[in-house]
């Protein structure tokens, strides 16, 4: 979630989670009211009885544009590809299964974000506050699928991606930012699911950011 307010400004963050999902995302307002995104996004989780790894990046084009009473307003659509695979092993920790395969996916996000007027004092020092929402709706596809080697049909789904966020601004351009949400699946997939509940945790720089800055 950007939240670009005007033209030049930057927008840097990096957020990860207690399941090792790590997010870099970075943004440029391109106009007044275009800007430009891309997220690449790492997960690489081993457990006893089964390892993870998705690597995936996007990109996207959005409008953007700031609204009366300190409010945001983005609308973001992109694309973009990666890689999944993943292992499951047995109690003597042999492989019994691999499967891996290439993921594609176009989206569509809206993104909405307004500023408090009280802020939190800590130490004798006000954190502003700046809060919202995302919802972003994406189709993905499971192509190249092999399981243990072998050719396996894909598959697709539909998910529905709804996120609250809380933004603490630290000092100047710097905010910390609390993220949670739920994706749901349009479709009864075995392997092409929704993911676990999202809460992730991030440091966002924000440079040229008329939002902040009022």
């Amino acid at each position: 979630m950007p939240l670009l307010t005007q033209q030049g400004e930057i927008y840097g963050s990096l957020s990860t989670n207690l399941q090792g999902n790590t997010a870099l995302q970075g943004a440029y307002g391109l106009t007044n009211h275009l800007g430009a995104a891309a997220t690449f996004s790492s997960m690489h989780r081993k457990k006893s009885r089964k390892t993870e790894n998705i690597d995936f990046g996007e990109a996207s084009l959005g409008y953007f544009t700031k609204l009366s009473d300190n409010r945001v307003l983005e609308v973001y659509v992109g694309g973009g590809g990666g890689r999944t695979e993943r292992l499951e092993r047995n109690s003597e920790q042999v492989v019994t299964d691999k499967f891996n395969g290439s993921l594609s996916k176009v989206f569509a996000q809206v993104n909405y974000a307004r500023k408090k007027k009280d802020n939190i004092r800590l130490f004798n020092h006000d954190f502003p506050l700046t809060y919202g929402a995302a919802l972003r709706m994406s189709y993905v596809q499971l192509n190249d699928f092999r399981i243990n080697g072998q050719v396996a049909p894909g598959e697709n789904n539909l998910f529905f991606e709804p996120i609250t966020f809380t933004r603490t601004q630290i000092a100047g351009p710097v905010q910390l930012q609390f993220l949670s949400g739920q994706m749901f699946g349009f479709r009864n997939n075995k392997y092409l699911k929704a993911a676990n509940s999202v809460f992730q945790v991030g440091i966002i720089v924000n440079i040229g950011d008329g939002f902040l800055t009022q």
